[in-house]
């Protein structure tokens, strides 16, 4: 199913993290993910991954609210990502829409592209 998005304002990237113990339970993670889309949230990346103790302790205590922080964050967790393209490239068209949703990659694409982003 495909909406449209008609927003003049650009969108922003936001690295969402879902601790393990939500995880762990698939009808809590089911209900955070459902959560994030009737939100309206576009989820453009996705990727699961397992870190030790001290990797989580190193990324909080290195954690600041900015912009900054964000774009290194988003870096770490999706090293291949480019986000000068993606503002250049994909946000115009996920934000003028059509836009659809796949289950499978658990991403937002671009209506008739096939999809993108999934790591």
């Amino acid at each position: 199913m495909a909406s449209i998005l008609r927003s003049p304002q650009a969108l922003q990237l936001t690295l969402a993290l879902i601790k393990p113990d939500a995880v762990a339970h698939p009808l809590i993670l089911e209900a955070v993910h459902q959560q994030i889309l009737s939100n309206k949230f576009l989820i453009v990346r996705m990727r699961e991954l397992l870190w030790r103790k001290e990797d989580c302790q190193r990324f909080y205590r290195e954690h600041e609210d900015s912009v900054v922080s964000a774009s290194r964050e988003i870096a770490a967790f999706f090293p291949d990502f480019s986000e000068q393209r993606w503002y250049e490239e994909e946000e115009p068209q996920l934000r003028c829409g059509p836009v659809c949703y796949s289950p499978e990659g658990g991403v937002h694409y671009v209506a008739g592209t096939g999809g993108l982003g999934a790591a």
